[in-house]
């Protein structure tokens, strides 16, 4: 830890020669420490980003102003304290190394543990925190439950939570002050132990009650039974009929195709295969545009029916327009009877 002391003002003394060296600065313990880890909704430690608080005594003939400043800046905390006492104004820069500060509450963060402690209506016993006593220097801080208490608030009833909070000064004697804490946290009232004086709200704030999350809704998948409702009955028995008309428009606009299934079908069950996708793949195989040519020698290994997905390996591939054209299938119908003809079917027996 390192300070600065500057002075100036009609009543600046000579900066004192310095001190020698002092002892270890004051830790938490391990109580404060475990209390600090359960706030959950904060960061653990309460870390000091930045922070300004001022003080003053308005009296006619000698005014007094306390100014403190904390910043946390490049591992360390600085805190610079301007105290003004009439016409002079004393200045003073203090380095706190981030690790030496574990467990220090200050005084914005102590507004926030009295709150969680009034929440949970418990304080950490033996718990012993870091803070800065009167002269800006660490010291040990410690708090106390001092049970409930029914006070007067803008004339209406309002029980609080006490809670007590000392400053153990190493050089002066401890500092205590009693909070008044409403149910939700609100500061009521506030007592410095030893001062005639005290601070209290006079407007009762509106208290707020503990959020109580939900769990999310859980939806149950339950069947659907469209058959008994007659809207979705009503449109499925519309779109089958439009898919039934659209079905029959296009098989009379081209009867090639239901000829085509005819033969396939016959072909198959007169053939019965085991493998019947390989069998339609020879099947229709001639009507391919990009059908590779006919090898002029057989080969013991038989040409899959498949075209290749990879373009380099399809034989038909990168010839332009010159394709082999598929031969072209005549097939022939009767007059009302739809499929192959005589003369066709006794090929495909010979087959």
């Amino acid at each position: 830890m390192s300070s600065k002391v500057q002075s100036k003002g009609a009543k600046a003394k000579d900066q004192q020669s310095p001190t020698p060296e002092s002892p270890p600065p004051p830790e938490a313990n391990a109580e404060a420490i475990q209390f600090l880890n359960s706030l959950s909704y904060l960061t653990w430690n309460l870390e000091i980003l930045e922070q300004h608080s001022q003080e003053f005594i308005k009296f006619p003939i000698l005014p007094m102003e306390r100014k403190t400043s904390l910043l946390k800046q490049e591992g360390q905390l600085a805190m610079t304290r301007s105290i003004k006492d009439g016409e002079e104004v004393k200045t003073e820069v203090t380095f706190l190394p981030l690790h030496s500060t574990l467990g220090f509450i200050s005084e914005a963060a102590n507004l926030l543990l009295l709150r969680v402690m009034a929440w949970r209506q418990m304080v950490p016993s033996n718990a012993r925190f870091l803070a800065l006593d009167m002269e800006g220097k660490l010291c040990y801080s410690s708090y106390q439950a001092l049970g409930s208490q029914t006070i007067q608030v803008d004339r209406l009833q309002a029980e609080v939570f006490i809670v007590e909070q000392t400053i153990h000064s190493e050089e002066g004697i401890p500092m205590s002050c009693q909070f008044y804490l409403l149910s939700d946290g609100h500061l009521a009232k506030r007592v410095q132990v030893g001062s005639p004086g005290c601070c209290m709200i006079t407007k009762m704030p509106i208290l707020r009650e503990e959020d109580e999350i939900e769990p999310p809704p859980v939806f149950e998948k339950k069947p659907l039974p469209w058959e008994e409702d007659m809207e979705l009955y009503s449109r499925f028995l519309e779109r089958k009929e439009q898919l039934r008309l659209s079905h029959s428009r296009y098989l009379q606009q081209h009867p090639d195709a239901e000829a085509l299934i005819s033969d396939f079908m016959l072909f198959l069950l007169l053939r019965q295969p085991a493998d019947v996708v390989t069998f339609a793949a020879e099947f229709f195989g001639p009507f391919a545009a990009r059908r590779p040519p006919t090898p002029a020698l057989r080969s013991s290994r038989p040409l899959s029916p498949f075209r290749s997905l990879d373009p380099s390996l399809d034989p038909a591939a990168g010839r332009g327009a010159q394709l082999a054209r598929a031969p072209q299938v005549r097939l022939r119908r009767k007059a009302g009877t739809p499929g192959l003809d005589e003369e066709d079917l006794l090929s495909l027996l010979r087959f």
